[in-house]
């Protein structure tokens, strides 16, 4: 696949945080790292709203949520459980605070000691190195050291604008891995993707569901 690498600009992230999450699929997260560069396509995102329970600029600003109340197209990463980080990615007006989490990536490609020693060490098959928020920063090598920075920079952390996913192709669906605010369908994934988080769910309609606002 030719790709032309041109970055998203920050009008892009200027929108509708629903709007931006589905428009993400199908982009490609790129990390140029020393060892090489790190490729993955975005196939599974979630959008969190700042009136919707499950956000964490629920509460209100915040020192660990400033970032998503700060400009859009910058990266919101967060440390979960002692142990992961998560990368979001900033999005609407600054001063409300809304992000959409990148759950999970195709591996287009990845520096080759990486991809062995994460494949290997957690005997792990391709197609799962980036299944899921955790495993994707960990192959991406997106640490708490990106919160805050500006995606529309040049480098080493970009997204690269591509064609979006024909809607028909885009499954939307509930949130997983959260105890609350899973009723809300802010989960979209690229159907039939090998790669998309386990726990799918059928796909719901938005009339049959309130989106908060």
């Amino acid at each position: 696949m030719l790709i032309t690498p041109r970055v998203l600009p920050r009008p892009f992230y200027a929108r509708d945080t629903v709007m931006v999450a589905r428009e993400l699929l199908g982009k490609f997260l790129v990390h140029y790292l020393p060892e090489g560069t790190a490729v993955g396509q975005i196939v599974e995102t979630e959008a969190y709203l700042q009136n919707d329970p499950a956000c964490h600029a629920a509460r209100g600003l915040t020192k660990r949520n400033c970032v998503m109340f700060g400009p859009p197209g910058h990266a919101y990463v967060y440390f979960i459980y002692g142990m992961h980080y998560c990368f979001n990615v900033v999005t609407r007006e600054e001063g409300i605070g809304e992000a959409v989490l990148i759950r999970a990536l195709e591996p287009i490609s990845l520096p080759e000691d990486r991809q062995f020693s994460r494949a290997s060490s957690l005997k792990l098959r391709t197609s799962s190195l980036c299944r899921g928020p955790a495993r994707l920063t960990q192959a991406m090598g997106i640490t708490k050291a990106y919160n805050g920075y500006d995606l529309t920079n040049k480098g080493p952390l970009v997204i690269w604008a591509v064609e979006n996913v024909p809607s028909e192709k885009i499954v939307t669906t509930t949130r997983i891995g959260i105890k609350i605010g899973q009723e809300f369908p802010l989960r979209f994934y690229v159907a039939d993707s090998p790669y998309v988080s386990k726990g799918r769910l059928p796909a719901v309609r938005l009339a049959d569901k309130i989106i908060p606002t």
